[in-house]
């Protein structure tokens, strides 16, 4: 089961400064039965107990203090020193991936507000802890629950996370060519929905293996495999991928199956259903026609068909 990061509010635990919690639905109840989550709540692991003063980000947004809001107590320091060591505890665990609490000065990923005591605070901070996450994980999936909300975010960050695993995968076997050649095959349909640019840069660099030890490949590969699933897919992409799979079956099905087919694709192109619908039809004919290159495609069968990923318009 895949292992997840989280901030210990959004499962429901009452570790927030007034003593609330901010339990996400989607990740308390649905996410939950296909990951196992390793809480953390850096303020309360720190020592601020619960309640506390709340605190906020001031001075430079580029290297913040986290100070109480009345007392102004420094909390910068032990802060920064409990992130470096609880980050190293969380490299050992071997997560998938992160959730992280948004507008928090110790969780919050991106646009935290950071006071400057001139005028309104500004919105670029990061939060301390999450700060020393993304640098110390770079390659990690991090998300913050509030853009979760959005049904393309939320298929993103999870495709990445099964993604990321099935990376690390890859690279703990050590990496080898003809590995990586049939990983990076399985996903060039997931790849091209992403990055068109990015999946041929990567068979370059698979072409060119020999020119790397084993190790560096496998780093320089995941970097930008990860880099190319951070592009968001977008509909006239995976037409195109469609399509392409769709091109399997010209010689085999019979013309009124044909034309169903491209009918339910053109539909999708022009936004009328869901992306799961095109994909289930397709998945009937692959599996019926045993066509292996398609059946192997990680894009037709990459997450639980429970999680209802790519059934939005």
């Amino acid at each position: 089961m895949l292992r997840l990061g989280i901030s210990s509010c959004l499962l429901g635990e009452e570790v927030r400064w007034d003593g609330g919690h901010k339990r996400d639905r989607f990740i308390a109840e649905h996410l939950s039965r296909h990951v196992e989550y390793v809480p953390v709540c850096p303020e309360l692991e720190v020592g601020m107990g619960v309640p506390r003063e709340a605190v906020r980000l001031v001075g430079d947004s580029a290297v913040p203090r986290m100070v109480g809001i009345h007392t102004g107590k420094d909390w910068t320091a032990g802060m920064r020193e409990y992130a470096r060591s609880r980050v190293r505890q969380l490299e050992a665990l071997d997560l998938s991936g992160y959730v992280l609490k948004k507008d928090s000065p110790s969780c919050g990923m991106e646009r935290v507000r950071v006071h400057s005591g001139k005028g309104r605070p500004s919105r670029k901070g990061v939060g301390l802890f999450a700060r020393e996450l993304q640098i110390r994980m770079p390659l990690l999936p991090v998300e913050e629950e509030g853009r979760l909300q959005d049904a393309g975010l939320r298929e993103n960050f999870i495709e990445r996370v099964f993604a990321y695993r099935r990376l690390k995968d890859l690279l703990d076997s050590g990496c080898r060519r003809r590995n990586l050649v049939l990983f990076h095959t399985a996903h060039k349909y997931l790849l091209l929905s992403h990055s068109p640019g990015s999946y041929q840069e990567l068979g370059r660099l698979v072409a060119g293996a020999k020119e790397h030890a084993g190790k560096r490949l496998g780093a320089i590969y995941g970097e930008r495999f990860m880099e190319a699933l951070r592009s968001p897919a977008t509909v006239a992409r995976h037409f195109k991928v469609l399509q392409h799979a769709a091109g399997y079956f010209r010689d085999i099905l019979h013309a009124e199956d044909k034309q169903d087919l491209q009918r339910v694709l053109d539909d999708y192109r022009r936004h009328l259903v869901p992306l799961v619908v095109p994909l289930t039809l397709l998945k009937h004919h692959i599996e019926r026609q045993r066509i292996e290159f398609l059946q192997n495609q990680i894009y037709f069968h990459w997450h639980p068909k429970e999680l209802m990923l790519r059934n939005h318009l």
